[in-house]
């Protein structure tokens, strides 16, 4: 009986700490804080480890450290690949695959198919995902038109997001700015400036330190 109050209580604690955890991650990216990007994805294992090792990648990225960016997503797959039937750990996974692709487009033919059937696996497991919205979103953004981007479809897919958004959310729940600030970014390149500053200006609602929309607004007034 002993036993089975212990697991119990954890499976309690589980979500709460994973919440926070993504929460903390969160608050170092949104600062391009690296080094504390990696001292979290040194104390944690599995989706946390992988999504801190994400936002590192993405940190790195902008930062023009393009060797710790790549490293730190074969990290990030690595530790998504044995939750890999999970839904949100394939939708994660799937935006890892897209960012190695934008890296380095010579690994597009390897890439796009385990994108792909990561995407199709996240549709299956958890179609009314936000965070998969997002991704397909961010895919439509930042893909090749004859590889299936359009600026459209990008804004389409990061409304959906957004609608999904508006659900509650007491785990897993990052995103919603990035939503946002995505489909701001797909409006300025149709023209669609004073969408975009809209949508920019949205993003500082949800989260209001969110650097990205920050810099965005100042650089379009």
């Amino acid at each position: 009986m002993k036993t089975l109050i212990i697991a119990t209580s954890l499976a309690l604690l589980s979500p709460l700490s994973q919440a926070n955890d993504i929460t903390e991650i969160d608050s170092a990216a949104n600062q391009m804080d690296i080094a504390r990007l990696s001292q979290l994805s040194d104390q944690s294992q599995g989706y946390e480890q992988a999504y801190a090792l994400y936002r590192m990648a993405i940190s790195a990225n902008i930062l023009s450290q393009k060797d710790q960016a790549q490293a730190a997503l074969t990290r990030a797959e690595k530790a998504l690949s044995p939750i890999a039937d999970q839904g949100e750990a394939a939708t994660l996974l799937a935006s890892v695959y897209g960012m190695q692709i934008g890296l380095d487009m010579s690994q597009a033919a390897k890439y796009s198919t385990k994108m792909a059937g990561a995407l199709n696996d996240a549709e299956t497991l958890v179609p009314q995902s936000p965070r998969l919205a997002l991704v397909k979103a961010i895919a439509a953004y930042s893909s090749p038109k004859d590889h299936g981007g359009s600026m459209k479809n990008a804004i389409a897919f990061s409304s959906k997001a957004i609608d999904l958004y508006r659900e509650p959310c007491d785990n897993i729940c990052w995103g919603e700015a990035e939503a946002y600030t995505w489909r701001g970014l797909a409006k300025q390149n149709l023209g669609d400036k004073a969408g975009a500053i809209a949508d920019w200006q949205a993003a500082l609602q949800v989260q209001a330190d969110y650097a990205w929309a920050n810099f965005l607004l100042k650089q379009n007034h």
